[in-house]
């Protein structure tokens, strides 16, 4: 029986296939119902992909940030300078001779356009220790200029920032509130979150913006990673000290959550909105495609082939137009999205940061199963009324 069912699955099913050119403006539409569900919501998706990467590059296992108890974030911490120093003493941070490699950080928000529009947004400008930051960012690299001089106004720039917003080439002047910084170089950090910032040296930051010695944030490297449990136990309970500590890993997963939740929302309502109109293009498609070929799906049950096999094909037929609609539409998003440049707000610091559209394989599978239920789900329907349409009546049909 199993042997007879395959056999005349793959006998309809391939005369289905070999009319579909009787069909072909029908199948077209419906194909390109699937290409541009699949396109939009890829792109979509691309988005939270390419944030959360941006995350992860910057998270490393054996570097620590420290906040103070409470915070969230590091636009609500902040340290004297006394407790920066207990932290930087701790015996689980690598140090450089006699220099603990540790950054006490601040954090402040700059107006600067976009050179897209021309309109303000906030971008990021970090103090840092300039002898320690770049030893705490695994792919730091200066690409133009050079490094701040401390105690200076000069600036280095963030390859991300420096693409998406005017005014931050190296030679050029930052004009903030009554100080004017200089650019005097651009870095990279693999494409993390690093390079949406703006950084400076932390007491020349302190000074201009009236924040005496306070810190908002201590990042350290450790000496291993499993260094980590021993040195947040050790700061959490010294009497000194109310805090806070994460891996960085840790701490931008935390920090992602909110932007993924939000994209990842709206593609779900895209996906939804749009597969409702693919999956009626489909079932239109089918449907035609039934009808068409009412008297030769009666002929086929009248010599003997079954319901079951007929309703197979019909869905072989509406899984292949969504297959083949998947793969256009991911490789139209792949194309078009993959490796584009943007910047979007980070909703835990409210400033701007830069990432790339990412295409992963992770989500090009997504998209051609969400193709392929789109492709079933419009052969459903039509191949249940084709597997129950009368034989007499069909033998009718003109």
């Amino acid at each position: 029986m199993l042997g007879n069912w395959l056999e005349q699955i793959g006998s309809v099913t391939v005369m289905n296939l070999r009319n579909m050119r009787e069909r072909a403006s029908s199948t077209i539409v419906a194909l390109f119902g699937v290409t541009g569900v699949v396109t939009v919501v890829v792109g979509v998706l691309s988005i939270n992909e390419g944030f959360r990467a941006v995350l992860q590059r910057a998270g490393a296992e054996d570097v620590a940030i420290v906040l103070r108890g409470g915070a969230t974030d590091e636009m609500t911490s902040g340290f004297a300078q006394d407790a920066t120093r207990v932290i930087a003493d701790a015996a689980q941070i690598v140090r450089d001779g006699n220099r603990p490699v540790a950054s006490s950080e601040l954090y402040v928000i700059v107006d600067v356009p976009m050179k897209s529009t021309g309109t303000p947004a906030y971008v990021p400008l970090r103090g840092v220790t300039a002898a320690a930051a770049p030893e705490l960012r695994q792919g730091f690299e200066i690409t133009a200029g050079r490094m701040f001089t401390p105690g200076t106004f000069e600036i280095i720039v963030g390859r991300g920032a420096a693409s998406e917003f005017a005014g931050l080439e190296v030679g050029q002047t930052l004009r903030s509130g009554t100080t004017d910084w200089n650019v005097v170089g651009h870095f990279r950090d693999r494409g993390s979150i690093a390079e949406s910032e703006i950084w400076t040296d932390a007491p020349v930051l302190q000074g201009v913006y009236k924040r005496g010695t306070s810190f908002q944030s201590v990042r350290a490297r450790l000496t291993s990673a499993q260094a980590f449990q021993a040195f947040k136990d050790g700061l959490t309970t010294d009497p000194r000290l109310n805090v806070r500590v994460f891996t960085e890993r840790q701490y931008y997963e935390e920090q992602s959550r909110t932007i993924t939740a939000i994209v990842g929302s709206v593609g779900m309502v895209i996906a939804i909105l749009m597969g409702l109109g693919a999956i009626f293009a489909a079932v239109n498609t089918m449907y035609s495609a039934v009808s068409a070929r009412a008297r030769e799906i009666a002929t086929l049950r009248a010599l003997g082939f079954g319901r079951f096999p007929i309703v197979v094909s019909v869905l072989v037929e509406a899984a292949l137009i969504g297959v083949a609609g998947g793969a256009i539409g991911m490789t139209i998003a792949y194309f078009a999205f993959n490796g584009l440049q943007a910047s979007t707000l980070n909703w835990t610091s409210f400033s701007q940061i830069t990432f790339a559209f990412a295409v992963t394989p992770q989500l090009a599978v997504q998209g051609m199963v969400y193709a392929l239920i789109l492709g079933l789900l419009g052969g459903f329907f039509p191949s249940i009324r084709a597997a129950r349409q009368p034989i007499v009546r069909g033998l009718r049909e003109l």
